[in-house]
């Protein structure tokens, strides 16, 4: 088993910026990749950004390129997401997911954490 805890979010005003972080812990051997969705009220939960866990892929949505950027430290089993020039659209729960298997689906979730982003 794998646990993942998100925190970093919060409220800030549009071209702010903030910094998440997921800390991954338990059976952390298995992983192959790790990624972060979001989810906002009434949609589908989309993709953000994802990266292979020790390689070098990277992934990002269209809607972020440019402002977010995925980072790692291997060591202390943490991935990061800085979030720059923040709008009101990027304003979801947003979840750090970590699978175990290339080409399978994220299968391990952590509890989310807010970021609003006021207008």
């Amino acid at each position: 088993q794998v646990q993942l805890v998100e925190s970093g979010g919060g409220l800030v005003q549009t071209g702010g910026s903030l910094k998440l972080a997921c800390v991954a812990s338990g059976d952390t051997l298995q992983l192959y990749a790790m990624g972060w969705f979001r989810q906002a009220p009434g949609k589908e939960r989309e993709f953000v950004a994802a990266c292979t866990w020790l390689g070098s892929a990277r992934s990002y949505a269209d809607s972020v390129k440019g402002r977010f950027t995925l980072s790692r430290d291997n060591y202390k089993n943490t991935l990061y997401l800085q979030m720059n020039n923040l709008k009101p659209e990027d304003t979801a729960v947003y979840y750090c997911g970590a699978k175990v298997v290339k080409n399978s689906e994220f299968g391990f979730w952590g509890q989310g954490t807010q970021v609003t982003v006021s207008s």
